[in-house]
């Protein structure tokens, strides 16, 4: 389990980064991917999600470091 540790930590900053970047402060998730807004609203549906999917995979991530630590 200990060899695994930093491959599962890797595959969960990869995650945490596509989750990190899919959010942005702007009209909607389409502002990602290049539309216009230039303000913020209330995280609604699926931009609800991401932002908690983010934080669980933050929190996994920091779990996996002291983890890692530790061990």
């Amino acid at each position: 389990m200990i060899k695994y540790l930093p491959i599962v930590q890797i595959v969960v900053a990869f995650f945490l980064m596509v989750f990190i970047l899919l959010q942005q402060r702007g009209a909607a998730l389409g502002s990602s991917f290049g539309g216009e807004g230039g303000f913020y609203t209330t995280r609604r549906g699926i931009q609800k999600k991401i932002f908690w999917v983010t934080i669980v995979f933050g929190f996994l991530f920091i779990a996996l470091a002291i983890l890692n630590l530790v061990l």
